[in-house]
């Protein structure tokens, strides 16, 4: 996902500090900042496991670095959250209510903001 005024984030691997370890993955801004933990190692097990461990690295990786929450839900104005579904597959949930149809809602699934529009707000 590209965030709408900086250019797309990616995958940045680094080497362990030891030796007999695998390297590490982040997910990184464009210029090669990263904040946070590495991707964990075990997420590889299942497709929605890998794509919930990036998906809350990047997260954390915009919060800490641009202190803005990513994404946000375009109705509610609130940061969401990964969930995943029975049938495994990951989407962007968002905690705000909505009338007559619950206390939450899913926004978009996880891999598919770009092709609704979404957009981040600068935190104040």
């Amino acid at each position: 996902m590209t965030l709408p005024q900086l250019e797309p984030l990616q995958l940045l691997a680094l080497p362990s500090y030891d030796a007999d370890e695998p390297e590490n993955v982040y997910v990184a801004m464009a210029n090669g900042e990263w904040h946070g933990n590495h991707l964990d190692p075990d997420s590889q097990d299942s497709l929605a496991s890998a794509l919930a461990s990036v998906a809350d690295a990047a997260q954390e990786t915009v919060m800490e670095l641009l202190w803005q929450a990513w994404p946000l839900c375009p109705e509610h104005g609130l940061g969401m959250h990964p969930r995943e579904d029975t049938e495994e597959r990951l989407s962007w949930w968002c905690a705000g209510e909505r009338l007559r149809r619950g206390p939450a809602h899913i926004h978009a699934a996880v891999g598919a903001l770009d092709a609704l529009g979404a957009s981040i707000r600068t935190r104040s």
